[in-house]
């Protein structure tokens, strides 16, 4: 069974790398991993693919920014013509970014299957672009791998059948929870970093990402974050590694933080864990870092005015403060107390990948076409 794995940006990898990992476990099963281009990141070099404990990319397809459509376009163009050359039995995508939709409609008109990790996910907002990804990827799959109980009734309500949705957890934790276990081997500058969180933080402290375009290309939204964690800041310290984007705005808008807040440059996914998984609390817009804060029991707030993983908030350690400065101010007071009684969810216990790999490779078509010695 040949399996393209589909990775467009940085954090996908993260969520591929698990899936990767335990597919090598697998006699028969060839993973080739794809890498569009659609963040192009200097810093992964091969340290970072070796961090993860995978290969470079089988295929890179330099896609490079653009629009949507420009981005989109780039990606299945390049991927059709690898999929022709190498004809893969099953086209596995994770999450919803660009390349997840592009690569899954591709594969769909070329008649090989697809594998749709994270499947089912919904915030209902259309505004979203990663909605749109979201939604169209899961209308063509056939295989629906579920993070958490939403996304099976999502995908129940829209007539999927219940054969092919499966709940299996979550690779994201899979990833989590391999890479706090390799913390301590030497790869991640902690001695610099413990420097920061005692002298800075004096052991307390907050952590903060925030580069969502809704939250930083509006002046007056960004001022008003600024202006509620500015005012938290006093009370304690706040590690910021600034994303590229968010410091461009915030230079063009004037935006001054509080000393208090310790603004870094952008950090990679072991350095921020470092940094975080100790935090009182954490702000945040990405989507990620309210499934790994809620895997750790480490109280999150999330400036964001809908999530599409409610399980962070209905049982995890997340609460969804919206962007304005009273709703952080008093979601952060909200988190605090919630702690004690926020738990992880189900399955979130670092075996998702190989739950993948046991339905995909125990599903009845596979077994009869191998029975067959036909390619899948």
């Amino acid at each position: 069974m040949k399996v393209f794995l589909v990775a467009g940006a940085r954090p996908n990898f993260m969520k591929i790398a698990p899936i990767y990992r335990a597919s090598l476990a697998l006699p028969g099963v060839d993973c080739m991993i794809v890498h569009t281009g659609q963040h192009y990141d200097h810093e992964m070099s091969q340290a970072f693919f070796e961090d993860l404990e995978i290969p470079k990319p089988t295929h890179f397809l330099e896609a490079g920014s653009g629009s949507h459509a420009v981005q989109t376009a780039k990606i299945m163009v390049a991927f059709e013509k690898i999929c022709e050359s190498e004809k893969p039995d099953l086209v596995m995508v994770v999450g919803d970014v660009n390349s997840t939709l592009a690569c899954s409609i591709v594969a769909k008109k070329l008649l090989i299957k697809v594998a749709h990790v994270e499947a089912g996910l919904r915030s209902f907002d259309l505004t979203m672009p990663e909605e749109i990804n979201r939604m169209v990827t899961d209308a063509i799959s056939d295989y629906f791998f579920v993070t958490e109980e939403s996304g099976k009734l999502n995908m129940l309500r829209e007539g999927k059948p219940a054969e092919s949705v499966h709940f299996v957890g979550h690779v994201m934790i899979d990833n989590l929870l391999y890479q706090i276990g390799k913390l301590n081997d030497g790869t991640v500058n902690t001695r610099e970093l413990g420097v920061y969180k005692l002298k800075q933080g004096r052991k307390r402290y907050a952590f903060m990402t925030l580069h969502r375009p809704s939250n930083v290309d509006n002046s007056e939204t960004f001022r008003g974050i600024v202006s509620a964690l500015n005012e938290i800041a006093e009370k304690i310290p706040i590690f910021f590694p600034m994303h590229p984007r968010t410091r461009k705005m915030a230079e063009q808008f004037s935006v001054e933080f509080s000393k208090q807040i310790v603004l870094l440059p952008p950090l990679g996914f072991k350095e921020s864990l470092f940094l975080w998984k100790d935090a009182e609390v954490v702000f945040t817009d990405s989507g990620g870092l309210q499934e790994e804060t809620t895997a750790m029991g480490v109280p999150c707030v999330t400036i964001r005015e809908n999530t599409e993983r409610p399980v962070t908030v209905e049982i995890g350690s997340n609460v969804l403060a919206g962007t304005t400065r009273d709703g952080i101010l008093n979601a952060y007071k909200k988190s605090l107390s919630k702690k004690a009684r926020a738990s992880v969810p189900p399955k979130w216990d670092g075996h998702a990948a190989e739950r993948i790999w046991s339905i995909l490779t125990n599903s009845s078509q596979v077994n009869t076409k191998l029975v067959k010695g036909e390619r899948l």
